[in-house]
C-alpha cells in the first residue's frame, strides 16, 4: 500500500551542502521522496512510500533521514495540522458547510489553536466526520494523520521539556 506524507527536519549545524544532502538521502533509502532545501537549516521531504501500514512507512522514512543526516531533528510530520478549508477540501465539501457543522455541533473536535485561522489535528476531525456524519474518509489518510498527530504531539512535548530544563538551569 502506498502512503503519501511529508516530513520536515531541522538540520544539524555540520550538515553537508544541499547537493550532498540529496545524495546522502538517496543512499539511505529516501529515493522515494522529493527533497526541498529552500529554507536554510531545514529540509522538507515529500514521500510516496510503499509499506504495510502508515506507521511502518513514516517511521522507516524518519530512520532513513536520520541515518543519512545524523543529528537531524523532526520538526513536523504532515498531514496533521489543518484548517477548515483544508479539511473541507479533503472530504469534498465546502468550507462553509464544514464550518456550520463545527459551530452547530458541540461534539465537533476541539481545535489545537483558536484564532485566524484555527487549526485542528486532522485525525480526530476525520474520525468524527466518518463516525458522526457518515462521510467517506480515506482510511489510509486517516491512519497517516493519526500517526503524524502522535509524532507531532511527542515533538511538542519534547520542546516543552527542553524549555523547562533550560529555564531551570538558568534560574
Amino acid at each position: 500500500m502506498n502512503h503519501d506524507f511529508q516530513l520536515i527536519f531541522q538540520l544539524p549545524e555540520n550538515a553537508p551542502p544541499a547537493n550532498g544532502i540529496v545524495e546522502a538521502l538517496a543512499e539511505a533509502g529516501c529515493d522515494d521522496a522529493m527533497v526541498g532545501t529552500g529554507h536554510p537549516g531545514r529540509i522538507a521531504l515529500e514521500f510516496s512510500r510503499e509499506a504495510d501500514n502508515a506507521r511502518q512507512a513514516i517511521d522507516s522514512a524518519i530512520t532513513n533521514v536520520q541515518t543519512a543526516l545524523p543529528g537531524a531533528e523532526l520538526i513536523e510530520a504532515a498531514p496533521d495540522y489543518a484548517g477548515l478549508t483544508e479539511i473541507a477540501k479533503i472530504i469534498g465539501i465546502s468550507r462553509q458547510a464544514l464550518r456550520k457543522q463545527m459551530l452547530n455541533r458541540l461534539d465537533f473536535p476541539r481545535p489545537i489553536h483558536c484564532g485566524n485561522p484555527s487549526l485542528w489535528h486532522l485525525a480526530p476531525v476525520l474520525e468524527w466526520l466518518r463516525q458522526q456524519r457518515n462521510y467517506r474518509v480515506d482510511p489510509t489518510l486517516e491512519e497517516i494523520a493519526r500517526h503524524n498527530m502522535h509524532l507531532n504531539t511527542r515533538q511538542q512535548h519534547r520542546q516543552a521539556e527542553l524549555l523547562a530544563q533550560n529555564q531551570a538551569a538558568t534560574a
